[in-house]
């Protein structure tokens, strides 16, 4: 062996020994940390996998390339799941040794010279919802030149509760003086981001969304490819949003149900495409990695031609979610406005935040509920700096599971409101920015005595003056 060839093989010993130290110090550095934390946050931070969803959230700095993440994440016997592509350095990561999330992210955290952030994937949960019977309007109308003839358009006081009912105020989104104007538009996208939606449902089956055969299956580098044909399930990491909950019909129902087809319910736009994206199962719960994946593919899409305008998000949590917020932020970025529920607590949002409703984005629009009387409901958040429109969020008429309808209660049904109505301003102006489109809601408002101080806008929004 000549002296150059000893000189090679010493160097290599040299950087293997290194390495293995670095390794060794990793580990002995997260499990003195997981020791260090479990004991006092073990009841709140429980592992909450149990369906194989990745533990942590972990963005990475400027640089670290994915290779770099693998090595970290197997020397700390974990293992990358996936790369989100919409935010620069974020991936998601599961934990092999079962470990509580909490330590695990801390562990990650602590990585302060490779790691921006890192936070649990946390549990997130539809907002409460209430079965009601809601109450029959007279049918008076029929004097509007665009009322539809939809059976059940009578029970949505929502769209039109007149003031011959209502103690001589008219306490509705005035849809029919907006309907005179524009009834939406077939090229205008609104994504569900939900339990999925029932597209088989008679009064939503014409107002789904398909991918065009020009548009290729959506691809993940690290999930694989996806023949999304409708939309997106985040839950099972497939192609078929179906719903199995009910409420992300329900919400697709107010935005888009097909108006004067002579059957059910009418939705705020009589033509729309609503896109479905699953990301909360059955029992309505979902991660926010879950969520951050179906935002991911939103994105995706509109790059690849899609004319995605609006989110609409009727869930929330009390967790902040830097990954979460990134995400939407991205949304934004491509042009896509965010419409989230304020909650239902009855709490100021300005002293104990909801997200994704609290997020402090130009492209996130929080809504809160008012009952038939335009008061704020008992169970609405509010909050001046931070819920920003009132909208009808009680006794709901809308579609459900199984070709059927059902009125229930809740933010979540007053948001999808402010989606429809932003799907009936982009039908008029194809081009609007997102920062025009988010003020044209915010000043097409009827100002309301009760909610001043409350809401930022000060009042419920009003589809004729969003159409004006």
């Amino acid at each position: 062996m000549n002296r150059n060839n000893i000189w090679i093989h010493i160097t290599l010993a040299v950087v293997l020994i290194a390495f293995a130290a670095v390794v060794g110090q990793i580990g002995r550095w997260r499990a003195s940390l997981r020791m260090a934390s479990t004991s006092h946050i073990e009841t709140v931070h429980r592992k909450e996998n149990v369906m194989g969803r990745p533990e942590v959230l972990v963005r990475f700095k400027p640089g670290v390339d994915l290779n770099q993440v693998r090595a970290i994440a197997a020397a700390n016997n974990d293992v990358l799941i996936d790369e989100i592509e919409s935010v620069n350095g974020l991936t998601s990561i599961d934990d092999l040794d079962n470990a509580d999330a909490k330590a695990v992210a801390d562990s990650y955290a602590a990585m302060s010279d490779v790691v921006l952030y890192s936070e649990p994937n946390f549990e997130i949960r539809l907002d409460r919802i209430e079965d009601t019977k809601g109450n029959l309007i007279p049918d008076t109308y029929k004097k509007y030149t665009f009322a539809p003839n939809d059976p059940m358009f009578a029970d949505q006081w929502a769209l039109n509760n007149p003031a011959s009912t209502n103690n001589g105020m008219r306490a509705d989104l005035d849809a029919l003086a907006a309907w005179t104007k524009t009834t939406g538009s077939e090229e205008v996208v609104v994504a569900v981001l939900d339990s999925g939606v029932d597209y088989t449902h008679k009064d939503l089956a014409n107002n789904m969304w398909r991918r065009p055969a020009l548009i290729k299956a959506y691809t993940d580098d690290e999930l694989g490819t996806f023949n999304d044909v409708r939309g997106y399930n985040g839950v099972d990491r497939e192609a078929d949003p179906m719903d199995e909950n009910g409420h992300g019909t329900h919400c697709a129902g107010i935005i888009g149900a097909e108006g004067n087809n002579g059957f059910g319910v009418a939705g705020i736009n009589w033509k729309v495409k609503i896109m479905p994206l699953k990301f909360l199962g059955r029992g309505g719960s979902g991660t926010t990695e879950d969520a951050i994946s179906a935002i991911n593919y939103v994105i995706d899409r509109k790059k690849a031609g899609v004319n995605i305008r609006i989110i609409s998000g009727s869930f929330g949590s009390n967790q902040y979610s830097r990954g979460l917020e990134d995400a939407i932020r991205a949304a934004g970025d491509a042009g896509i406005l965010f419409v989230a529920a304020a909650g239902n607590d009855g709490t100021n949002n300005d002293r104990l935040p909801h997200y994704p409703s609290n997020y402090d984005l130009p492209s996130v629009v929080s809504v809160a509920a008012l009952d038939r009387n335009d008061n704020l409901t008992s169970f609405s958040n509010f909050g001046n700096g931070s819920v920003h429109i009132a909208a009808p969020g009680k006794d709901i008429l809308s579609t459900w599971l199984g070709g059927g309808f059902r009125s229930i209660s809740g933010t979540s049904m007053a948001t999808p409101y402010v989606s429809g109505i932003a799907a009936l301003i982009v039908s008029q102006n194809p081009k609007i920015s997102v920062t025009d489109l988010r003020k044209k809601l915010m000043s097409s408002v009827d100002k309301l005595d009760g909610l001043n101080g409350k809401i930022q806008s000060g009042g419920r929004i009003c589809a004729d003056k969003a159409t004006e």
